[in-house]
């Protein structure tokens, strides 16, 4: 059964009161926009800045769903009672368990969103706080956010990302692994997936052309 509720941005979002399964499957929700400028969930930028308006076993179960996504890209199952016993929360209370508030946390800061109710979409990277949650931070990490973002280095261009791509993913391949292996190192090396395919995919025709 599903309910809409209202997300912190203003717009509904399908959420089960109660999952029909004991497992639930995982997908990557890409965004082209955070995945090039957010932050990886187990950066030291969400651990400093995130920790405090997610909560510790928020972030810590988006860290084990980033995991999954870098070793299964396409997706993954997870066993719900098992994955809030690895968090080290409970189940029991329904919907009021630890770890179903994590997973409701996880939803209303945007980080995922329910695709129906035993798939949950969740985002690989996390945006730059904003400003309201700034304010939200205690001073002394108001003070530490503010310096890292006028100490951060400007970001990459994505043309020179995508030229650095391609050469990664033709030394791979002329090195002798196969094109879905190439890929997959790829997104270990935090390439967006779109760029890690189309990578592989010119690197393939360039080749087979020689």
């Amino acid at each position: 059964m599903l309910t809409e509720t209202t997300s912190h941005d203003g717009t509904t979002d399908p959420r089960p009161l109660q999952f029909p399964t004991e497992q639930l499957c995982v997908v990557a929700w890409p965004d082209p926009v955070i995945d090039e400028l957010g932050h990886d969930p187990r950066s030291a930028y969400v651990e400093h800045f995130w920790l405090s308006i997610l909560g510790p076993s928020t972030v810590w179960l988006l860290r084990r769903l980033a995991d999954g996504l870098e070793r299964e890209p396409e997706g993954f199952v997870i066993d719900l009672a098992d994955t809030a016993r690895a968090l080290g929360v409970g189940m029991r209370g329904g919907r009021q368990s630890p770890f179903m508030r994590s997973l409701e946390r996880v939803c209303r800061f945007g980080a995922a969103r329910w695709q129906s109710p035993t798939e949950l979409a969740v985002r690989r990277r996390l945006p730059p706080l904003t400003r309201a949650q700034i304010e939200r931070l205690p001073l002394p990490l108001q003070a530490e956010h503010r310096h890292w973002t006028e100490s951060r280095p400007a970001h990459p261009d994505p043309r020179l990302l995508r030229e650095r791509a391609d050469q990664l993913a033709r030394t791979l391949l002329e090195l002798g692994e196969d094109p879905a292996s190439t890929e997959r190192q790829l997104h270990r090396w935090r390439f967006h997936p779109a760029m890690a395919h189309a990578a592989v995919q010119l690197a393939v025709d360039e080749l087979a052309a020689t």
